[in-house]
């Protein structure tokens, strides 16, 4: 079997660089070539309102997605369920939100729940919201972070989970790495049709999600398999995937994208990326939040949503 994952030297958030790599990444991974009377749902990592602009997904990123989105005759909706805060919150904190409304760009909240029971019996409430796309554009950013080692394409899927019941998930899965990684990868079982693209042009290195330092890597990447994606930054920033928790769940189900030997790279190469400097955490966290830090968020979000 082989996945198509495209890899992209960028170095900086250009508009024509990112519209160029957009087009080229649909080409290759076959993606429609029209989405008229199609709804194209955007799923940035929006993690946090109190996180700097390197957290989150960049703006021309998402700008350049939506425009291309809308060229093809899609609705475009953009949507996360923010650990803190609300999805338009963090949009506009980060200037994103004043980019895409005059595209015609929807905001939506991820407050619907929709129950499904995960292969480990955890019962887990995914945004309705999230799955009533068409077409559903994983926009990740490629970070280390403190618990799972470096967070892409499949960690940002824990965003489909509605608000609260995050930490009701992570509570659920006590400290353990694997548990957690597993519900990740259910996670992105249950989407529809989807595409996932990296952010990797500046990279949070060292620590992270959200306090981490700045790293410019000048990397996009872009699979139709969100697993195989995350392999390949793995490889290009020369990191020991076996200490990544999901990246072990991967080879543990015998996942496809989780060897490199099954990944058809057609654009460039990891080692085109080869000595980029990028730091991984040495100690991983354990899986579980703050309840006190859990209620504030909760509200966080009911004050954000009661005033718009």
């Amino acid at each position: 079997m082989s996945l198509p994952v495209f890899l992209s030297q960028c170095p900086r958030y250009q508009a024509d660089t990112l519209a160029q790599f957009i087009d080229n990444a649909a080409g290759h991974l076959s993606l429609p070539a029209h989405l008229h009377g199609s709804t194209v749902l955007l799923k940035p990592n929006l993690v946090t309102h109190m996180a700097p602009s390197l957290a989150c997904t960049h703006r021309s990123v998402l700008v350049a997605l939506a425009h291309w989105c809308t060229q093809k005759g899609a609705k475009v909706v953009i949507g996360d369920s923010p650990a803190f805060g609300s999805a338009r919150a963090v949009l506009k904190k980060h200037g994103i939100l004043d980019s895409i409304v005059p595209l015609g760009v929807e905001v939506v909240e991820f407050r619907t729940p929709r129950r499904f029971e995960l292969s480990n019996g955890v019962v887990v409430g995914v945004a309705q919201e999230a799955l009533a796309c068409d077409l559903f554009i994983n926009c990740a950013k490629f970070k280390a972070h403190g618990q799972m080692y470096v967070t892409g394409a499949v960690k940002n899927l824990f965003g489909i989970v509605v608000g609260m019941r995050k930490f009701s998930a992570h509570m659920k899965n006590g400290p353990s790495h694997t548990r957690f990684a597993d519900l990740m990868l259910d996670l992105a079982a249950l989407l529809p049709t989807s595409f996932s693209m990296v952010d990797g042009i500046e990279v949070m290195h060292r620590t992270g999600p959200v306090d981490g330092e700045l790293l410019h890597l000048g990397c996009l990447g872009a699979s139709r398999d969100p697993v195989a994606v995350d392999t390949a930054f793995l490889h290009a920033l020369e990191l020991d995937a076996r200490r990544s928790p999901i990246w072990r769940a991967a080879v543990n189900r015998k996942m496809a994208g989780s060897e490199v030997r099954n990944l058809l790279f057609v654009g460039a190469h990891p080692a085109d990326f080869h000595g980029s400097g990028f730091v991984a955490p040495q100690e991983l966290a354990p899986v579980v939040f703050n309840p006190l830090r859990a209620v504030s968020s909760s509200l966080k979000r009911a004050i954000n949503w009661a005033t718009g």
